[in-house]
């Protein structure tokens, strides 16, 4: 059986289903945990997830685990992971464990194990094992780091942490790389190498 709910915030609405709901409404202990199935629907993220729980005033917080998938239409990525974190109120995901992120606005593929998503900033930091792909009609870029911070609305993607760019043939090392997505241009800093083909 699955059951649909909307509630309705101050500032949003969001709706969720599950095939199983188990709720806790007394004052001050709310608690939805949605099991099967579940969905949770708020603004333009939509949740999906083996398991999600609901909690704190107005159901602010949104705790999932199992097989998940997040999509933001408005920022344009799919994210898939294991467990994940989100507050309703800030706009904040954070997700420990194995993450994948595909952003369609800019052809990447982003891979790590530590994600936090602050849509408020329109910025992803990304860290440990971090492993970006980027394709374009130039062919692929491959970025390594241990650590990375997207900034959608500058374009820009920095790396730190032992930062290696592989592209069009050419090999980059740096202390920090930074690389406008728009133009394709890189800017190393730091201890500088990299291996270039003519």
């Amino acid at each position: 059986m699955c059951s649909l709910i909307t509630l309705a915030a101050e500032e949003s609405t969001f709706t969720f289903s599950a095939d199983r709901t188990e709720a806790v409404l007394s004052q001050g202990k709310e608690r939805t945990v949605l099991s099967g199935n579940a969905v949770v629907q708020t603004n333009a993220t939509l949740i999906e997830a083996d398991q999600i729980e609901l909690y704190g005033n107005d159901f602010r917080f949104v705790v999932c685990s199992g097989d998940i998938r997040v999509t933001d239409e408005e920022q344009g990525f799919v994210l898939n992971c294991r467990d994940l974190f989100f507050d309703r109120e800030t706009e904040v995901t954070r997700v420990q464990g194995y993450t994948e992120m595909v952003d369609q606005k800019n052809s990447m593929v982003v891979k790590g194990s530590f994600f936090e998503n602050r849509a408020g900033e329109n910025v992803s930091i990304i860290q440990i094992g971090v492993r970006i792909l980027r394709d374009d009609e130039d062919g692929t870029m491959v970025c390594r780091s241990e650590f990375a911070r997207y900034s959608r609305d500058e374009d820009l993607l920095e790396l730190s942490g032992m930062p290696r760019v592989t592209w069009k043939g050419d090999n980059y090392q740096a202390s920090r790389i930074n690389i406008d997505l728009e133009t394709d241009e890189i800017t190393m800093e730091g201890k500088v190498s990299g291996t270039m083909y003519t």
